[in-house]
């Protein structure tokens, strides 16, 4: 019986093998690197809001306290929107002619609350406490970077689980003097990791195997 297929053909078959695997290898890291991509993330994306509200004006430049706004961060998981009161509380007086701000005072005057778009939004799986993180000494800048110089909010870093383990398993490399928490301008001292040891212990942050427990985070 003649032979159908030509020698050459052997030499294609095994080129046809090696290229789809690498073609598959490389739809596969297309697709992980589409996943951790900014777009998907959804990080350095200004969140449009139903006001264009400046972290870089009130917090860079009028030198608000984080917590003048969110109230509630220091006892309570959630670090709180303020209630339109509170941005009345400055423009019954500032800016109170502002067409920008019609919305704020339409919701003052009717007592319904302004629809902002959540910027920072973890899955449902996931437990988060911001006044845990607050007595340890972890400042509002690791996680949400330097809100003083946004104009609009973003969401500055990943939220993936193992940015999170980063700090959960060297809590040493993070953590500040609770003094500094709120403060935008705070910087690392070149011996971090000595001061970072002494706030571990002072501070009882829990050793890193409980930290990195599933059930810290997922309950």
């Amino acid at each position: 019986m003649p032979q159908i297929f030509p020698r050459s053909a052997n030499y294609l078959a095994k080129a046809s093998i090696f290229g789809g695997i690498f073609v598959v290898a490389g739809i596969g890291l297309l697709v992980v690197g589409l996943m951790r991509s900014p777009y998907l993330l959804r990080t350095t994306v200004p969140i449009e809001q139903p006001v264009p509200f400046s972290h870089k004006h009130h917090v860079g430049d009028v030198g608000l306290d984080c917590r003048y706004c969110h109230t509630s961060v220091e006892q309570a998981s959630f670090a709180g929107i303020p209630p339109t009161r509170t941005c009345m509380n400055c423009h019954t007086q500032l800016f109170s002619e502002s067409k920008m701000l019609e919305p704020v005072r339409e919701s003052y005057r009717t007592g319904k609350s302004l629809a902002w778009n959540r910027v920072h939004r973890l899955a449902d799986f996931v437990y988060f406490d911001h006044s845990i993180h607050i007595a340890k000494g972890v400042g509002c800048q690791t996680c949400h970077g330097q809100v003083d110089v946004m104009p609009l909010i973003w969401q500055e870093k990943s939220l993936l689980m193992e940015w999170c383990l980063e700090c959960h398993r060297a809590p040493e490399r993070f953590v500040r003097p609770r003094e500094q928490v709120f403060a935008m301008d705070y910087r690392p001292p070149a011996d971090q990791l000595a001061l970072g040891l002494k706030l571990v212990k002072d501070y009882e942050i829990a050793e890193s195997g409980k930290l990195t427990s599933c059930s810290t985070c997922h309950r």
